[in-house]
């Protein structure tokens, strides 16, 4: 299993490569996609999936190019199509399982910073895109998001989340969960 991350797009979205077996997922390209074929194309693997934590335009910018440029199917939570101008090609829900080569992830719904924002759990690391960051936690100040919801995803992510685990945000540091 390999993981690679690049700063992308104008807020520096992180993006992250996930690869194993000769497969590959693109979790939140915000941006820059030539960028991202080229490190796909460097390292040898086939894109399968783009794969989405939540609708946010920093999240989703180059989600058509990489379909374009690979077929790769479009993966959202289905509650974030009051954000998104394209159709996905799956849409997700709670305790759905993406398989990219050896690699499990599952889906838990997440909402607060949107209404079908997602974290992606992992063996031993967990993508949270903007629900939770190294120092703080996604905004609850825009269209569409919830304070109230944001509580009870935090609350339930502390059950999930175990020391030793690495978390990958959607911007800033990953960081090792010390507990």
């Amino acid at each position: 299993m390999n993981i690679q991350r690049l700063v992308v797009g104008e807020i520096n979205t992180n993006c992250y490569i996930i690869s194993s077996a000769g497969e590959a997922a693109v979790i939140d390209p915000g941006d820059d996609s030539e960028l991202i074929l080229e490190e796909i194309k460097s390292a040898g693997v086939k894109l399968v999936y783009i794969i989405n934590t939540h609708g946010h335009f920093d999240h989703i910018l180059a989600d058509e190019d990489l379909r374009r440029s690979t077929g790769a199917a479009i993966l959202i939570h289905a509650a974030e199509k009051v954000l998104i101008k394209f159709p996905a090609d799956r849409y997700l829900t709670e305790g759905d399982i993406i398989a990219i080569g050896d690699i499990r992830l599952k889906v838990l719904h997440t909402p607060g910073h949107t209404p079908g924002g997602i974290c992606l759990l992992g063996d031993g690391f967990i993508f949270t895109g903007d629900t939770l960051f190294l120092n703080g936690i996604g905004r609850t100040d825009f269209e569409w998001s919830s304070p109230a919801d944001m509580e009870k995803s935090l609350h339930r992510l502390r059950d999930i989340i175990k020391p030793g685990m690495a978390v990958y945000p959607g911007h800033g540091e990953i960081a090792m969960y010390k507990g």
